[in-house]
Order: structure tokens, then sequence, then C-alpha cells
């Protein structure tokens, strides 16, 4: 095959472009609230509608669109993100605007789920980890970058302009996916083949350590502007500290994926230590002190980021009949993940202030830690009996 790096790099465009457009209302809220008369709850409801879609439907649209080739079904899915976006720059009223969400939310977990199977099917098997890590590395850049992206665009030039910037990127990741080959989704086209999977324990522990891992790392996350603002720093230091996090999060990415394709086991095995020592960092060595803290926030976002490529990659090998069709298990259990972990900090600062939100981090983790385990446990089983 021509040009696998270059794919790949469209692939990974996609990926930024279409988290892009999730996470925009995020930083568009205030905009959103005064343009359409809305209270900030409602406002908010914008993010919450494309979770949810992403999270219950998505699967059910993956196992919809298996018929179809990968290649169209990716292109057609940019298409659909760049429409809604163009869309949304102009809709008349607030109920509008939450259809508009509504669609591309179904389209997140096909686009995801596709997007990993095509990466991986550049390259030999041996780079399997290599290209996951490289793919998710548009979805890393995404949740990090795409947000103070879309507030340089909103501010800068207009409300409208921001929504046209996500629908550039996913119209240029589109043409760029012309060069896929057009092949069928590893001839995953009946349902009842895909669903096959399901009957799996190793896969159901697999999505049981996502939410797990995903619990953990949004438990702190979730609240990381707050966390920082309490040791006493600014808003512009809070900032960057969170580009000096991304930073890191891009590092571990590529970190993680070369320690998958060395050793899988040991790699999902020691990650939720790898988190939960990043989590001690933070209890004892934060304070107002910028170097001090920059070099914290690198290391937290190593950890943090790279627990989506080793959790996504853990559980597509759990399911290699149907990569499709587990990727998007995946997707709707890392959101549970989010949604759990954000629950959880919440409560105990709720209850026992800001720095708590640590101690649900390394719950969770050890949760991770066990389910990682009985995996290990599983397979070795099969391989014994089998």
């Amino acid at each position: 095959m021509k040009h696998p790096n270059l794919i790949l790099f469209f692939i990974a465009l996609g990926l930024f472009g279409v988290f892009t457009v999730e996470f925009s209302v995020i930083g568009l809220l205030p905009m959103v609230v005064e343009r359409y008369g809305v209270s900030v709850a409602q406002a908010g409801m914008l993010v919450s509608v494309f979770a949810l879609f992403a999270a219950i439907g998505g699967p059910l649209m993956v196992l919809w669109l298996a018929k179809y080739s990968r290649k169209r079904v990716l292109i057609g899915s940019l298409m659909i993100f760049a429409l809604c976006c163009v869309l949304s720059a102009w809709a008349p009223d607030y109920q509008t605007l939450m259809v508009l969400r509504a669609l591309p939310g179904l389209m997140l977990t096909v686009f995801f789920s596709l997007a990993f199977a095509a990466a991986v099917a550049l390259y030999p098997p041996q780079k399997a980890a290599f290209a996951t890590s490289m793919a998710l590395m548009g979805e890393s850049v995404g949740l990090v970058f795409g947000l103070p992206l879309i507030l340089f665009f909103a501010h800068t030039f207009s409300y409208e302009t921001a929504f046209l910037f996500c629908a550039a990127v996913c119209v240029i990741a589109a043409a760029g996916l012309l060069r896929l080959p057009d092949s069928k989704q590893n001839e995953q086209g009946k349902t009842a083949d895909a669903l096959v999977i399901l009957k799996k324990p190793l896969l159901w522990l697999g999505l049981l350590a996502t939410v797990a891992v995903l619990s953990s790392m949004f438990g702190v996350y979730s609240y990381a502007t707050e966390y920082l603002l309490g040791l006493g720093m600014n808003a512009n230091t809070v900032s960057l500290l969170m580009m000096v996090f991304g930073i890191g999060g891009l590092a571990g990415n590529v970190i993680a994926g070369r320690a998958l394709a060395k050793n899988i086991k040991l790699t999902a095995v020691a990650y939720p230590f790898v988190l939960a020592l990043a989590y001690a960092a933070l209890y004892a060595f934060a304070s107002p002190n910028i170097a001090v803290m920059a070099l914290l926030c690198a290391v937290w976002g190593a950890a943090h980021i790279s627990g989506l490529v080793v959790s996504q990659f853990w559980v597509s090998s759990s399911a290699e009949e149907a990569p499709e069709f587990a990727t998007s298990l995946f997707v709707s259990a890392a959101n549970v993940g989010v949604t759990v972990g954000a629950a959880s900090g919440g409560w105990f600062i709720s209850n026992f202030g800001i720095q708590s939100s640590l101690w649900a981090g390394w719950g969770f983790a050890l949760l991770a830690v066990v389910f990682f385990a009985v995996s290990l446990v599983l397979k070795k089983r099969e391989l014994v009996s089998g």
C-alpha cells in the first residue's frame, strides 16, 4: 500500500475534527446562552446530548452500517459532521441546535470505531499498537487543543467561524481519506456475526476495565481547573499549565503505543499504577510554584491520556473477530467512565474538599487493576484449556 503514513495522518486529522466538534460547544456556552436566551444548565445539555447519543446509539449505528465499505462510511461520517457544523453556525433556535448535536453524536462512535480499524489495517500486525497510538494522537490533540482553538476563532472572528473551522477540518480529512483502500469492514456484514463477541467474558472484563480507567482519569481531570486555581494560581497560568498537560499527553500516547507493542499484558496491568503514582505526585508536591506544577502537569498529562490507548487496545484485542463493533462498545464504556468519574470526583469534593478528588482517582485505578488481573487469569486458563 502506498503512503500509509499519509493516510494515517488524515485518519488522525478526522479524529481531531470530530472530537473538536464534540467539545467545541463547551467553549461556546456563554455565547449560546446569550444567543438563544437559555440558561447555563440548558446550554450544558448540548454536551450531554452529544455524549448520550454516542454512548447509546453508537454501537447500533455501527451494526447498521457494517454492510457498507469502511472508506465510504468514514468519509460519509465526516461530511455529516461538516454539514451539521455549518448548519449549527446559523441554527435559528436552541431546539434546532440540539438536534444538530444529536446526529453527530450518533456518528462519533461510527467514525471512531472504523477509524481505528482502518488505521490498523494499513500496517502489518506487529505495528498494530503503533497505528492505534498514532490514530489516537488525533483524538488527544482534539481533546487538549480543540477547545483553545475554538475559543480563539470565536473571540478573534465570530461565533459562526468557530463552527466553520470544525467543518473545514472534517472536509479536509474526508478529502484525504479518498486515498484509503475501498475495503469491506473485515467482512463483518452480518449483525449476528458481530453480536457473537458479546458472549466473550474477556470483552466484558475489558469494558469494565475501560469504565474503571476512564472513571479514574476523569474523577480528577474533570476538576483540573478548579484544582489548579485552588493552589492560588490565576486563570492565565492555569491555561498555560493545561497546555503543558496536553503536550505531556501527546508524549504519553507515543510511550504507551511502544509499550503495548512490546508487552500488552504488562502495560495494561502497570498502567493504573502509573496513573495512581501521578496522582500521588500531585498530592505530595503540588504547590503555587509554576515550575513544579509544569513538571507535575506534564507527568499527569502523559499518564492521563495514555489511558485511552491502553484501554482501547485492550478491548480490541479481546474481540478481534469484530473490531469495529468492539471499538463502538469501547466508546460507550468510555462515556460511562467519564460520567461516573466526574460524578464521583464531584461527590468527594462536595464532602471533603477539592484535593479529595484524587481519592476517586485512586479508587478507580485500583478497580482497574482488579479487572485487568482477572482478564489475565482468564486468558491464561483459556490458553491452557486450548
